[in-house]
């Protein structure tokens, strides 16, 4: 039994999604921005004098903890401006591309993320992703911009001015990450499988990518030796 299913596994086709510099940016990132995204809605709900599991796990006060995360953040940001032009230039075209029957796949998605029958579209992110990818990236680009600058003030109207798009800006962004994480885990059934587009070598299924990226994987689909 174990070698058929070997074998099985084996036999599926996949198709290269993301790189390895593509990945292991995704994982760093996700790696601060979750206990960043933790502790900042531990200070917002007003638990600072209440050491977070995180503050006790590290021996660090949360607001601290949160502006080293959000520190670190900042410094990962500048990764990409670098090294990583090109891929910036294609991440910004994908994210903001429009295509006609984009409207049907919002239609549709409700009903497609639970039964996998999405409509068709022609991205490299479908056009959910993209809104996500406007939503999560411009916000923890805010979020890091004001609370940075947060830092290097103390109290006055400038100071209270960022605090406040910093808190809407939370309020805005926390949901779309929670989506994100309910797609990844395959919660949503619609969306099984494109967990492995950043993990474990970047390859997804081929069924996995016509049903959820049906344009971009007829383009990019392993042709047999």
């Amino acid at each position: 039994m174990a070698t058929t299913t070997s074998s099985e596994d084996a036999a599926v086709e996949r198709i290269p999604r993301h790189s390895r510099k593509v990945r292991l940016f995704h994982t760093a990132t996700y790696l601060i921005t979750l206990p960043l995204i933790a502790t900042g809605w531990w200070l917002l709900l007003g638990a600072e004098g209440h050491p977070s599991p995180l503050s006790r796990l590290t021996g660090i006060a949360d607001a601290r903890l949160h502006v080293w995360l959000g520190r670190a953040l900042a410094i990962l940001v500048i990764v990409p401006l670098v090294v990583g032009w090109r891929g910036i230039a294609t991440f910004l075209r994908e994210t903001f591309r429009y295509d006609r029957g984009d409207g049907r796949w919002w239609l549709r998605w409700p009903a497609g993320s639970l039964n996998g029958r999405f409509a068709r579209h022609e991205g490299h992110f479908d056009p959910g992703q993209r809104l996500a990818n406007v939503v999560i990236v411009g916000g923890l680009l805010v979020l890091t911009a004001t609370g940075i600058a947060m830092t290097l003030l103390h109290g006055g109207h400038t100071f209270a001015m960022l605090n406040k798009v910093h808190r809407i800006t939370t309020l805005v962004v926390t949901p779309f990450i929670l989506g994100h994480l309910l797609i990844a885990f395959g919660v949503l059934p619609g969306y099984r499988g494109v967990w492995r587009s950043m993990h474990w070598g970047g390859r997804v299924p081929e069924d996995t990518a016509r049903r959820v990226w049906p344009g971009w994987a007829e383009r990019t689909r392993t042709k047999p030796d």
